[in-house]
């Protein structure tokens, strides 16, 4: 028997598919298993990243070649070393605050990640990255897989979605994830104020309270409904958090500021969902002075204030970020100076375990089909290391579960070792 998900409450307390359990019980629970817990925040940047203008070959004289205007200058990249492939790697001039990272060995940046016959399609490419499966991007995903594995009862707020509608990554069968994306206004929904509404969320409560067996979809609706109104509580201490730094006031930055918060309160999520748009850089790419410098100075803004504030509030070594986009882009520049949509990208990691350092090897980027390390006539760069490979080592090493279960097979070997 299947549902859809409804929304009982405003601010994004929606349904949480198939949860049944007690809210009194669940927040002890959450209280209980809060401490030591290990968090993973995914952080994942719609539209499909130009990895060429993040993690910049400044060595190759094919990247200038093809990207006339573009291009990073090379006096102005940040300088990470050289790769196994022995290629001279920056990163973009915005990235000051991961370059600390990365410096500090704690920023882990996996070249040419991807899978075979990119989709270069941002919907389905995006539900392939859920999923974990080329051949289906339909279905629960990767995360909502991990979720179902958890041992009941599920606390509802063991996953944590700062955007409005549930991304295909955290789609499960058994378990649902709330959309929180403010603490400040995940409220019961009441026209009235003060005591009536009050009033009115108690009467709520009870009546939720009646799960009659031979009503199953009766059943579905009030157990839902009473483990949305058994997280408000929680989710609104979360409010009250006052950060060790000043988050910028960007909406990327204030959705990080609720993870830090959510993890400050331990209130038992183990999986956060935060994304940032604008990405599909098609025309007016100029790294340094444009839209991209724009989208590097909020990526890099964001993650700095929170990786610091996680190290002062000592929850750096339990907290890791792992960030992605659904494709890379094309190696040369089009007619509105732009990057059209392509095949490999990059992955990060960033967090207080994380072996920091450039894993795999940038790709030669001459114009030519006979060159291994492009494709589509030399359009596009050839993946290196399969994704599901990087999602494996954070299920085992990170979370501790099964990978070859979750994602459907093994892909733990050539895992790059970020862990």
């Amino acid at each position: 028997m299947s549902f859809t998900r409804r929304q009982f409450v405003k601010g994004g307390v929606t349904a949480f598919t198939f949860g049944f359990a007690a809210p009194q019980f669940l927040s002890e629970l959450a209280l209980a298993q809060g401490g030591g817990s290990r968090n993973l925040v995914v952080v994942y940047l719609n539209g499909g990243n130009d990895a060429l203008s993040t993690l910049v070959p400044y060595g190759d004289p094919d990247y200038y070649a093809r990207r006339p205007t573009i291009a990073v200058p090379a006096g102005q990249v940040l300088q990470v070393g050289t790769d196994r492939g022995g290629n001279i790697l920056g990163l973009h001039p915005a990235l000051t605050g991961l370059k600390s990272v990365f410096d500090g060995g704690r920023l882990a940046i996996i070249q040419r990640t991807g899978y075979v016959n990119s989709s270069r399609s941002h919907f389905q490419g995006f539900d392939i990255y859920g999923t974990a499966n080329p051949n289906n991007s339909q279905g629960t995903g990767w995360l909502g897989r991990y979720l179902d594995t958890l041992p009941s009862p599920i606390d509802p707020l063991v996953g944590w979605n700062t955007t409005r509608e549930t991304p295909r990554p955290l789609v499960a069968r058994t378990v649902g994830v709330p959309a929180i994306t403010s603490p400040a206004t995940y409220s019961f929904a009441s026209p009235n104020a003060g005591a009536e509404a009050g009033f009115e969320r108690t009467a709520a409560t009870r009546i939720s309270s009646h799960l009659p067996a031979d009503r199953p979809h009766l059943s579905f609706v009030n157990s839902t409904t009473q483990a949305a109104l058994g997280t408000l509580d929680r989710v609104a201490t979360v409010a009250t958090y006052r950060p060790s730094l000043t988050y910028p006031g960007t909406g990327f930055g204030q959705a990080l500021q609720a993870v830090a918060g959510a993890m400050n309160r331990q209130i038992g999520t183990k999986v956060f969902w935060v994304s940032t748009g604008g990405y599909d850089t098609h025309a007016n790419q100029n790294p340094i002075n444009g839209a991209y410098n724009t989208l590097m100075l909020t990526v890099n803004n964001g993650l700095s204030s929170f990786y610091n504030d996680l190290r002062n509030q000592g929850l750096l070594d339990s907290t890791l970020i792992l960030i992605f986009s659904e494709f890379g882009r094309r190696i040369s520049e089009n007619g509105s100076q732009g990057t059209d949509h392509g095949a490999a990208g990059i992955m990060m990691a960033l967090g207080g375990q994380v072996r920091g350092g450039l894993y795999g090897t940038a790709g030669r980027l001459r114009n030519d089909p006979g060159n291994p390390d492009v494709e589509n006539n030399a359009i596009d760069v050839r993946h290196e290391t399969d994704f599901r490979a990087v999602y494996a080592r954070v299920l085992d090493e990170w979370l501790g579960a099964n990978s070859s279960a979750i994602l459907g097979a093994d892909f733990r070997t050539g895992a790059p070792a970020i862990l």
